[in-house]
């Protein structure tokens, strides 16, 4: 994802002298040629997020669209004083990219984890909050987000659902229907809806047929799909590689709830309300917490309470 965000940043830069592109000091392996036709459109902060947050928001309130870019944690949890006083609180068209989504660095420890990312970026007031599935998402989500100003928070995943592409069908703001179904309703954020399209073919096996929803728009989320769902499947079942305090799972039952479409049953996938500890690659620590395949199917039947 990280690559097709660069690749489609460039063809913008090279049309937009505005656009600014800060990293905190890595990425050099992926940021080369970006660096190379753009030495005037790049800063490097060195490692420094906080002075690369202050430094986004005052060239955004000079015109700039700005990009700031470093792993998961390092752009979002050491510089969040900087997002909500200088970014969101101004207004300011800053983005804060994040690569490593979840467990996608999974070897380096809980440190290097972004899990609870999704749930303290969508409680700043202006920040959207975007999450795609696949890196040909990646890039039509960057350009719809260049057309909206103000700040947003891209969460980069280092996995992919592998959908074909189908341009048409994302819409920055829009939750996505990927498989129609009756039985129950599964919703996610991420590429980790390459384990919720493996549990719902195990289903289907069983003779449940889930609807799958992906919203990698989580803030704004919008409301029509998930009440139609709410009032249409038998469950909700809200699946990220993330805690399941405060993030995905938190923004669909706040409201299904407040739309008076209360489900018939709900169930959250994700990282439980603990530190991991355990260190590996995103699909051994997907099995090992819980949020892969067999841990969304096995989710699925007991929110529909169908043995598995």
């Amino acid at each position: 994802m990280r690559d097709a965000f660069i690749a489609e940043l460039m063809e913008m830069a090279e049309q937009d002298p505005s656009i600014m592109l800060i990293t905190g000091d890595l990425g050099f392996g992926v940021l080369n040629t970006y660096v190379e036709r753009f030495p005037h459109q790049f800063l490097n902060a060195g490692v420094a997020e906080q002075n690369m947050t202050g430094l986004a928001a005052g060239l955004a309130l000079e015109g700039h669209k700005v990009y700031t870019y470093s792993i998961g944690n390092f752009t979002t949890l050491r510089c969040l004083e900087q997002l909500r006083n200088d970014v969101c609180y101004h207004d300011a068209d800053v983005t804060a990219v994040a690569v490593g989504g979840g467990f996608s660095y999974g070897q380096l420890g809980m440190s290097h984890f972004a899990t609870e990312d999704l749930a303290i970026l969508r409680a700043l007031p202006n920040m959207t909050v975007i999450a795609p599935s696949d890196p040909w998402e990646t890039r039509v989500l960057t350009r719809q987000m260049a057309a909206a100003p103000g700040p947003k928070y891209l969460r980069l995943d280092k996995g992919k659902a592998g959908l074909a592409v189908d341009e048409g069908d994302v819409t920055l703001g829009k939750v996505r229907t990927i498989r129609d179904g009756k039985a129950l309703t599964i919703v996610t954020i991420g590429a980790i809806l390459s384990e919720a399209l493996k549990a719902a073919d195990a289903l289907a096996a069983d003779g449940i047929d889930a609807r799958i929803l992906s919203a990698h728009t989580l803030k704004p989320l919008e409301s029509a799909p998930l009440v139609a769902a709410a009032r249409e499947t038998g469950a909700i079942v809200c699946v990220e590689e993330h805690n399941v305090v405060g993030g995905l799972a938190s923004a669909v039952a706040q409201l299904c709830l407040e739309q008076g479409a209360a489900p018939k049953a709900f169930r959250a996938v994700g990282l439980g309300d603990l530190y991991p500890t355990i260190v590996g690659d995103q699909d051994y620590l997907r099995a090992a917490y819980g949020m892969d395949a067999s841990a969304i199917a096995k989710a699925c039947h007991a929110a529909l309470g169908v043995a598995a």
